[in-house]
């Protein structure tokens, strides 16, 4: 299949990319399909309204509220190991279905499709519904979405981003290069998905838009050196930009299992509690191994 797509998007890039990029953006918007499993412990289930998509979010506990946010292609329920350490620390703990993924119902992109600027509203409007946020916990691109909503203006005492993305356009390049397509393609399709989500591509840009704002709340940064879907080194960078951060590498543990890793969910509680505390203007480096 995948020799079939590069044969036509090698076509598309010479007689016609407009086309390609309708087909690049659908492509590129298409959620990843995977088992779904709900939390392991039953919690109160409630919906939130998003311009005409519902919501699904559940709730444990009670005290200041964390929030979790699963990323690409993820559910509320691969934060199961979290929930029970936050509640024993005295917090509400809350985790949502972004549109097009776990319970919720499709977004705007309809069925099967996703765009990040619906992770950033779905997090907004559950923060509505459930109250102001301690503390944020995003995975993946759902970390990506937390900071940029934390930079939109989203208040919270403190955020933790596990595997986050840096910046999008980066991997829009990997994208054209694993489908076999060039610049008048992928340009087209940056045009593209701006025009779709109202928004211009460097507003994602973490990094760029961190650096320099005191204001910003304490970040703790979690990546696994060996992740081999968003670069150690964005990590990196979201971190050295960020101006109170503390950056975490583990070994071994790679995209998703790093959310199961007790070292790593115990890290992430001391630093929501307040034991951990990211310093001004630089990040600090840690180690946690795992199977």
């Amino acid at each position: 299949m995948m020799g079939g797509l590069r044969r036509t998007f090698g076509i598309l890039e010479r007689t016609a990319p407009g086309p390609g990029s309708v087909l690049a953006e659908r492509i590129w918007c298409t959620v990843p399909r995977g088992p779904v499993r709900p939390p392991e412990v039953p919690g109160e289930r409630f919906t939130v309204p998003l311009r005409g998509c519902t919501v699904v979010a559940e709730a444990w506990g009670a005290g200041p509220v964390v929030y979790l946010m699963h990323g690409w292609g993820g559910w509320r329920g691969q934060f199961t190991g979290f929930v029970a350490p936050l509640v024993a620390a005295g917090h509400r703990v809350i985790a949502f279905d972004a549109p097009s993924h776990g319970d919720s119902s499709p977004g705007a992109y309809g069925r099967g499709r996703g765009l990040l600027p619906e992770f950033v509203d779905a997090l907004e409007a559950v923060v509505r519904v459930g109250g102001p946020a301690h503390s944020v916990v995003g995975h993946s691109l759902g970390g990506a979405a937390t900071a940029i909503a934390a930079l939109d203006g989203l208040a919270a005492e403190r955020l933790v981003l596990i595997s986050p993305m840096a910046d999008p356009i980066a991997y829009t390049a990997d994208f054209a290069r694993a489908l076999g397509f060039g610049e008048r393609i992928r340009t087209g399709f940056l045009r593209r998905l701006e025009r779709r989500v109202g928004r211009r591509m460097p507003e994602f840009d973490v990094p760029a838009r961190a650096a320099g704002q005191e204001q910003l709340p304490p970040l703790f940064v979690v990546h696994d050196r060996a992740d081999k879907e968003v670069r150690y080194t964005d990590g990196e960078a979201i971190a050295a930009a960020w101006p109170r951060a503390e950056l975490l590498g583990s070994d071994g543990l790679g995209h998703r299992r790093i959310l199961r890793d007790p070292a790593i969910i115990d890290s992430v509680v001391e630093f929501v509690a307040g034991a951990r505390v990211g310093r001004a203007g630089a990040f600090a480096t840690g180690d946690a191994t795992g199977e």
